[in-house]
């Protein structure tokens, strides 16, 4: 081995970027009309970055879609839309607001507009022909999310049924699919949170404020910090109190909960990540408490 190639490595981070982007590019060459969920969270933050990097000095070649609740974080949706804005890509907005003023979903009695993001999601996909539609799910995020494919096939009504999948072998996606039918693909699969929180750093990528620890007024419920807004108040018997704190995640305002944290920098917030013993989701989301298998259940229904 010459002394060049014995000096050359490629760093962690590198193999999991170049992996990434090889996906990226063949759905591109094998898809008509695929999609990039972009919630204005760090994983779909990194997903556009990826994105920039596998078409550039071209633009990105298809649209990024948004599934807005209308339960949001104001410091997500400006971001996001700084985002779209500045990369000039095309923005698709599945409304759920609207969805409920023309009757395609129901609000549920609690309020909650988690579950009915599913049937806005797979309108948004029939009424736009998307035929392969990027998330940004990683396998260390939760249990139903670590058995999926890369490239997750979903049948024409949307839905998963993980006994039925695809072999994938090493990088051999099959991306053979029926009119109707649909590709879910998951570029950060192989990523784990810190590994996000590491190429953030290295590629310098700007985050909505809430990821970083600011003072918040929050309250305490079964266990999990929620913050006191539009869309949170306190129940009789909750005591409002400020608290700093910051998100680890971004979803429904009315779900998602804050964690106490003084990271307040990249830096730190990767020190935090790299020594907490609770997971991403088990830390910040009410939505998969509400039984073991919600997730799987959500995800056969179509979820993301």
């Amino acid at each position: 081995m010459s002394g060049a190639a014995a000096s050359y490595r490629v760093s962690h981070l590198d193999a999991l970027e170049a992996e990434s982007i090889f996906m990226m590019r063949e759905v591109a060459a094998e898809f008509e009309r695929p999609v990039l969920l972009f919630s204005g969270g760090k994983d779909s933050i990194v997903m556009l970055r990826l994105a920039e990097k596998a078409f550039a000095p071209a633009r990105i070649p298809f649209p990024v879609m948004h599934i807005d609740t209308g339960h949001n974080f104001p410091e997500v949706m400006a971001f996001r839309d700084h985002r779209v804005e500045e990369l000039g890509v095309q923005l698709v907005v599945a409304s759920v607001p609207e969805a409920l003023a023309r009757g395609l979903v129901r609000e549920a009695p609690d309020g909650s507009r988690n579950r009915i993001q599913t049937p806005v999601l797979l309108d948004a996909v029939e009424k736009y022909k998307f035929d392969a539609l990027f998330g940004g799910a990683r396998r260390d995020e939760e249990k139903a999310r670590a058995k999926e494919r890369v490239f997750s096939f979903r049948d024409e009504f949307g839905q998963w049924d993980p006994r039925n999948q695809r072999p994938e072998l090493w990088s051999l996606y099959n991306a053979r699919i029926a009119p109707g039918e649909s590709i879910r693909v998951f570029p950060l699969s192989n990523w784990t949170e810190l590994d996000v929180w590491h190429y953030i750093a290295r590629e310098r990528l700007e985050l909505p404020s809430i990821y970083y620890a600011h003072e918040r007024e929050v309250v305490d419920r079964d266990g999990m910090l929620f913050g006191v807004g539009e869309f949170i108040h306190a129940k009789p018997g909750e005591i409002v109190g400020k608290q700093r704190v910051r998100y680890r995640t971004v979803g429904d305002a009315t779900l998602t909960a804050a964690v106490a944290s003084d990271a307040d920098t990249v830096e730190k917030v990767i020190e935090e990540v790299a020594s907490t013993r609770i997971t991403e989701r088990g830390a910040t989301r009410g939505d998969d408490k509400v039984s073991e298998a919600a997730m799987e259940d959500r995800k056969r229904e179509g979820y993301f």
